[in-house]
């Protein structure tokens, strides 16, 4: 029987970034800003709630770029990422946007990422978001598993319960304890040397 090769897929922020809007909200004292997948499973709901709050205080692309500017990986993830990028292929399948995670993306050293896009008007206000596709973290684990891949995916927030779901292998990573009583069925995990060791297990069958 041939072995399929595997793919990490794992969320960005909550796993090896802090939440990006948590961080917006603390800089700027909006508190409405800190809600985030943990707490409204609506992904919709969730990103026209803060473009509404945006808007009416007046927060530009550019204020919330330079919020991210300031913004370092969880202590410990780099190294993980490099362990895992070194041990087998690795993508982020993240709900946040491209024109946000550049400055992230080089502090990890450039790894696979899928998220989505902003829409932006001429003074730089947010006016619209476009899905890379509806579902997409699901959508993609299938269709790599289309491609013959196994998926192992991390996750720590209700819009990523559907990829775990999908994926051969579905494991939380410092899940808030509403997302852990709901999901029961994975495994919860908190330390990256205990996902480690979980990935390396995987790996080995």
């Amino acid at each position: 029987m041939t072995r399929r090769p595997i793919i990490i897929a794992t969320d960005l922020e909550g796993v090896l970034v802090p939440e990006i809007w948590i961080a917006v909200a603390e800089t700027t004292g909006i508190a409405k800003l800190r809600l985030t997948t943990r707490d409204i499973p609506d992904y919709d709901e969730l990103m026209q709630g803060r473009l509404q709050i945006l808007r009416e205080h007046g927060l530009s692309l550019t204020a919330i770029q330079q919020v991210i500017a300031t913004i370092r990986p969880l202590q410990g993830a780099s190294e993980y990422l490099a362990w895992v990028r070194a041990h087998a292929q690795c993508i982020i399948l993240s709900d946040t946007f491209y024109e946000f995670a550049a400055p992230l993306m080089k502090q990890l050293d450039y790894p696979t990422l899928f998220c989505h896009t902003l829409e932006v008007d001429h003074n730089q206000m947010l006016t619209g978001y476009q899905l890379r596709q509806a579902d997409s973290k699901r959508q993609a684990v299938q269709a790599l598993q289309a491609l013959g891949f196994r998926i192992i995916a991390v996750g720590d927030s209700y819009n990523d319960t559907a990829m775990l779901q999908a994926a051969d292998v579905g494991i939380l990573f410092r899940a808030p304890s509403n997302v852990v009583a709901e999901f029961p069925q994975f495994p919860v995990l908190h330390e990256y040397d205990e996902l480690q060791a979980e990935l390396e297990a995987e790996l080995s069958i």
